[in-house]
């Protein structure tokens, strides 16, 4: 059995003392819960303050990108050492966001996975297409071509470190959201491809998670698909009634 895992991504929202005030509105919801990984992912300069928020809960704390190197002339770049030294214990890696806004490529996102899995963090490595790409039909090869290229040279041992994220593009923050049969179908495919690329234990092991307008109103649909074990969630987690109930999704009717 695959442990679910529900991600709250924060995106450039929340200061220090927002930071604080929902966690610990969060907490005392999500109290109790078992058998579900909690993690959210603060801005940068948050990070510490989250990490001191959440001590004593079951809730972890990422980080929303890293850089490849440990140290260097890289001004304005975080490290993973750092991050781990921050209190983090994962960090995302290859956000759609990050790819469209920032420049990411393949090539990067598989840099910083080494660099993260090395470091000892889990990744939450993110995958998808956009509107035009699945229109054209080419969604299956856009994420074979993201998976082969950013998994290039991560061993089986560092992929116990990973968690993959599908998020189709179109579907972040435009209110609309896959139906469970699509997420499904591109979760099914993600695994098939995980088997070629390494083997079977390695691919049933591995979490993949839904990432796209992610709610309470529909995670209990997409947490009844096969492949699917949990979700990266954006808007619906700066609000900690919201991303508590995602997180008792099991509870909920």
């Amino acid at each position: 059995m695959r442990t679910p895992v529900i991600a709250g991504n924060w995106k450039l929202f929340k200061n220090l003392s927002e930071t604080r005030e929902l966690l610990q509105e969060l907490a005392p919801r999500v109290a109790g819960v078992s058998g579900v990984e909690i993690i959210v992912a603060p801005v940068f300069t948050a990070l510490t303050t989250a990490v001191q928020a959440a001590m004593g809960t079951t809730i972890r704390v990422a980080a929303q990108d890293c850089f490849w190197e440990e140290e260097g002339a890289f001004t304005g770049e975080v490290a993973p050492g750092l991050l781990k030294d921050a209190g983090c214990s994962h960090v995302i890696i290859g956000h759609s966001e990050r790819r469209q806004y920032f420049g990411e490529t393949d090539a990067t996102v598989n840099r910083k996975i080494k660099a993260a899995c090395a470091a000892g963090l889990t990744v939450l490595f993110c995958v998808g297409e956009t509107l035009a790409e699945r229109e054209a039909g080419t969604t299956f090869t856009v994420i074979e071509t993201q998976l082969r290229t950013g998994l290039a040279g991560v061993t089986a041992a560092d992929l116990q470190r990973l968690i993959i994220a599908y998020e189709p593009v179109w579907a972040i923050g435009t209110g609309k959201t896959a139906s469970n049969e699509q997420a499904q179908e591109v979760h099914a495919r993600i695994r098939t491809l995980l088997v070629s690329l390494y083997d079977q234990a390695a691919a049933d092991a591995l979490r993949i998670l839904y990432g796209g307008s992610v709610k309470p109103e529909n995670i209990r649909g997409l947490m009844g698909q096969q492949d699917i074990d949990g979700a990266l969630v954006g808007g619906a987690s700066l609000k900690a009634d919201s991303f508590a109930a995602i997180v008792r999704f099991q509870e909920t009717e």
